[in-house]
């Protein structure tokens, strides 16, 4: 039996270049998959799928990297993909799960239900650095995935600026931190504000340096946020901040997903099992770092 050759994918090919590869080989529908917020201190971890349609139409000007981009960029771009997607998802996990579950487990149960909760179904996944298994599809984990697979751009797109939303709605509910400019990343205003005003509930006492002002750097990490630190959490039924009416939270026995018109969804996941917390700001670097 002959087997087919192989499909090689240029580096200076462009970012729709694995993609059109793809589906070439018949994989018409290709989902990307990517998060934000794995390296800040404060916040929810937002994770995105996207499918953009083959041909001229998915061709995104401007589409890149969210964090090559300039805010107004990354919102120019984050409307066209939300108007020209096949389909799109972005789940948000808030901190106490964070802080709960971990944020390697929060972050694949995360982009694994934005996956599952898109309208078109992919046929191949590709994912930013590191693979998501539990999938029914194959997929490719891509090294720097979102500077060369235009899906993934896509996703990290919608998963910033959802993200970068929320922190500047919270910047007004809790005013000193920072938030709006920072976005919840450990930076040295960030750090000066924790030290002097201490945490608030949207802050990740599972991280050293928040445990650390916390008074709590002693306990065992599922230990370290405080009893009653989310008891003045909102109502979920009048939606996230900077997302509005269409995002929700869920139990995990709740299936997850809001579809809206344009075929986009958005919830909150849940994590699935226990794992021990990572250091401060693993990836503040892969995330943009100091803003």
């Amino acid at each position: 039996m002959l087997t087919p050759p192989r499909t090689v994918v240029r580096r200076d090919g462009g970012l729709y270049a694995l993609e059109r590869a793809l589906q070439r080989r018949g994989f018409r529908h290709v989902a990307g998959a990517d998060e934000a917020g794995r390296g800040a201190c404060a916040g929810p971890l937002v994770a995105a799928a996207a499918i953009l349609p083959e041909g001229r139409r998915g061709e995104i000007d401007e589409l890149a990297d969210s964090k090559l981009l300039t805010p107004a960029a990354r919102e120019r771009v984050h409307d066209e993909v939300v108007a020209r997607a096949l389909a799109y998802a972005v789940v948000v996990i808030p901190a106490e799960e964070v802080d709960a579950r971990g944020l390697h487990v929060c972050n694949l149960a995360a982009m694994r239900r934005a996956l599952a909760s898109l309208t078109t179904r992919p046929e191949y996944v590709l994912t930013d650095g590191f693979g998501v298994d539990g999938l029914d599809v194959p997929g490719l984990a891509v090294w720097k995935g979102d500077r060369v697979a235009a899906c993934v751009a896509a996703a990290s797109v919608l998963a910033k600026v959802t993200r970068d939303r929320i922190m500047v709605e919270l910047d007004g509910r809790f005013p000193g931190y920072g938030f709006a400019e920072h976005k919840g990343y450990i930076t040295a205003e960030h750090s000066a504000a924790l030290r002097a005003l201490g945490p608030c509930r949207e802050h990740r006492f599972s991280y050293v340096n928040v445990a650390a002002v916390s008074g709590r750097d002693g306990r065992p990490p599922r230990a370290r946020r405080p009893a009653g630190a989310d008891a003045a959490r909102p109502e979920p039924a009048a939606g996230l901040p900077g997302l509005g009416p269409g995002a929700f939270a869920g139990r995990p026995d709740e299936p997850m997903g809001h579809c809206g018109a344009s075929g986009g969804t958005v919830g909150v996941a849940l994590g699935e099992q226990p794992r021990p917390p990572a250091s401060v700001g693993e990836d503040v670097v892969m995330e943009g770092g100091v803003r």
